[in-house]
């Protein structure tokens, strides 16, 4: 399920940052280690965002270059969200768009889209159970 998602007009490192804060912000405390795994994309190997890892105790796990499967989930998460939404509409402002996202992200995808990995659950009721 998606955890946080924030849409801007740039991938930077500092995007990367606030993403990330925000999702360690909306989940209960960690127990465990958190691993988080990426691409190999500037934002995620910039020194900024290496440090912030750092700072939060999360060990960072990128894909081999050229090499998508391996952040398979997410690579599906952004297909689907594009092609069952993104492309469907015209946007006339980027504000509307950030707040679709943000709809599709959190409610849509979360709450109301079963998946067939999930044994045709929606990704809340999968975490929930």
């Amino acid at each position: 399920s998606v955890v946080a998602s924030i849409a801007d007009r740039h991938i930077t490192s500092d995007l990367a940052i606030r993403t990330l804060k925000k999702a360690l912000d909306s989940q209960p405390p960690l127990k465990s280690k958190l691993i988080l795994h990426s691409d190999q994309g500037s934002q995620y190997t910039s020194r900024a965002f290496v440090e912030f890892c750092e700072s939060v105790h999360v060990t960072q796990s990128m894909s081999k270059a050229r090499y998508p499967y391996d952040n398979a989930p997410m690579e599906r998460y952004f297909n689907t969200l594009k092609n069952e939404y993104i492309n469907l509409y015209e946007f006339q402002t980027e504000e509307s768009l950030y707040q679709a996202v943000e709809e599709f992200s959190y409610v849509t995808y979360n709450h109301v889209r079963p998946h067939s990995y999930n044994g045709y659950k929606t990704p809340f009721e999968a975490r929930r159970a």
